[in-house]
Parts: structure tokens; C-alpha cells; sequence
């Protein structure tokens, strides 16, 4: 099992932007689609961004035209570039795999988007 270690999370007001990471120390993610998911409290966990081995990106409709997933040049880390941030965009979140040739990884604890009015 690898595990996963999200960070770049923070506290922005409307309108700005994050830049959210997700790494698993000592591997890359060159063979992995990866996934970020987010779960605002009292909501179901959802899926906000899919980057996929094939290379297709997607995005669920609410960050479509914000959010921009990608690979670092090393393959070894994958973002979530965040513009334009709202409230309704506060959650946790959380990266794995979506498709590929990967190990399980272990799901990391998170890193917490807060956005205020």
C-alpha cells in the first residue's frame, strides 16, 4: 500500500485562488489516473476532478471553467489548480486513484478548503 498525502488547503476569501497537491512519497504517479474528491460537511463525498491515464480531464459541472487538474513534469505529484474559489467550494479534500495500473493506496487525511464571503 502507498499512501497518499494531500496538502496546499488554506483559508482564501471568495474569488481566490488555491493550489492543492497530492504525493505519495517515493512513488509516481505515471502509471495512475487520479481523481480529487471533496466532502463538505453534511454532504456526500463528491467528485470534483478526474485526470485519466488516456489523459482526459474532467471536472463536475460546478468547478467546470475554475478548476484545473494536472501532473507535475515528474509525474510524482498531481494538482488542483483553484480559481475563482467560492464558499460553496469549502470541503475536505482528497485525491486516489481513478484508473491504471497503480497499487491501493491509503487514503491521506486531507487538506481543508475554507472559503469566505
Amino acid at each position: 500500500q502507498v499512501q497518499l498525502v494531500e496538502s496546499g488547503g488554506g483559508s482564501v476569501q471568495a474569488g481566490g485562488s488555491l493550489r492543492l497537491s497530492c504525493t505519495a512519497p517515493g512513488f509516481t504517479f505515471n502509471s495512475c489516473g487520479m481523481v480529487w474528491y471533496r466532502h463538505a460537511a453534511g454532504k456526500p463525498r463528491e467528485w470534483v476532478s478526474i485526470l485519466s491515464t488516456d489523459g482526459r480531464r474532467m471536472y463536475t459541472d460546478s468547478v467546470k471553467g475554475r478548476f484545473t487538474i494536472s501532473k507535475g513534469k515528474a509525474e510524482d505529484t498531481v494538482y488542483l489548480q483553484m480559481n475563482s474559489l467560492k464558499v460553496e467550494d469549502t470541503a475536505m479534500y482528497s485525491c486516489n486513484q481513478y484508473d491504471g495500473r497503480c497499487p491501493e493506496f491509503v487514503w491521506g487525511q486531507g487538506t481543508q478548503v475554507t472559503v469566505s464571503a
